[in-house]
């Protein structure tokens, strides 16, 4: 589909790329000319992702935790020894399907610290390096369908990717005319280890989404990170400040992509979705 020096010379950092959808992006850009750096918190995932995809190309680790501002600046620091990244794409995410009165402090710190002030935490460090060095830079981040409508039973996902998407739209216009672009894809459910899980973690959960889908079926990580590709690539460059939903259809076919469970679940099935303890504090 792409030219296989589509990302020739690009630098690139994943967040959370050592799995599910940042690794799909990982192999993609990889196979595409790319120099790959991925980072997480768990260092010997990241190793392990690294030595699947060594064959493809250049490919580097970084442990860090987004939602510390201290850890993402020395992982900036440290990849620009190397030379000046090119790419960013804001892929971690935290999510679980809870009721939002049961909710803890820490639960919602955890997500709203992965998914919104990671995220905002990469951008401005790799944003004001580019920016004092008059290097073009893009940033590519990974939303969600419900960002812009909200959505039950995943209220601080909802919360921190509609501020992800204000981000993004908001900085693309203050950094535009300095050659820095901002973009972010509103994917649907697509089938990934864990995540995935988290999500639609009961049989029946999965048969609702395919029957809210025009297309009855669920996106893939291989049609993600071909969007994104493109997105990231010198071909896109009059994209700017986008949002692009990758859903199917499913969208426009109702809003509120959890927004059913309150009919659907009954107080055992609450129950059994509840995280543990030790999850929650994560």
């Amino acid at each position: 589909m792409f030219r296989t020096d589509l990302l020739h010379n690009k630098r690139v950092l994943i967040t959370g790329g050592g799995t599910g959808l940042g690794k799909g992006m990982a192999t993609r850009f990889l196979e595409l000319g790319a120099t790959v750096y991925i980072c997480g918190r768990r260092e010997e995932v990241l190793k392990v992702t690294a030595s699947e995809l060594a064959a493809n190309g250049p490919i580097h680790t970084v442990g860090c935790d987004v939602r510390n501002q201290e850890s993402v600046e020395r992982m900036t620091d440290s990849i620009w020894k190397d030379g000046a990244l090119d790419i960013l794409v804001n892929n971690a995410a935290g999510n679980f399907i809870a009721r939002t009165e049961e909710l803890s402090p820490r639960a919602w710190e955890s997500v709203i610290g992965i998914v919104l002030m990671g995220t905002l935490h990469c951008t401005m460090a790799c944003g004001r390096r580019w920016l004092a060095a008059k290097h073009p830079g893009t940033v590519l981040s990974i939303s969600a369908t419900y960002a812009p409508v909200g959505s039950a039973y995943v209220v601080p996902s909802a919360v921190s990717k509609a501020g992800v998407e204000a981000l993004t739209r908001s900085l693309a216009v203050e950094w535009g005319n300095r050659n820095i672009r901002l973009n972010a894809i509103a994917p649907g459910p697509i089938p990934t280890q864990g995540a995935f899980s988290r999500v639609l973690p009961l049989p029946q959960l999965e048969s609702v989404a395919l029957d809210r889908n025009p297309l009855h079926r669920f996106g893939t990580v291989e049609e993600l990170a071909n969007l994104a590709a493109f997105l990231v690539s010198d071909g896109s460059g009059y994209v700017n400040g986008e949002i692009i939903r990758m859903d199917g259809g499913e969208f426009l076919q109702g809003a509120g992509e959890f927004s059913a469970l309150g009919r659907l679940l009954k107080d055992d099935d609450w129950e059994a979705l509840k995280p543990r303890k030790s999850a929650r504090q994560k």
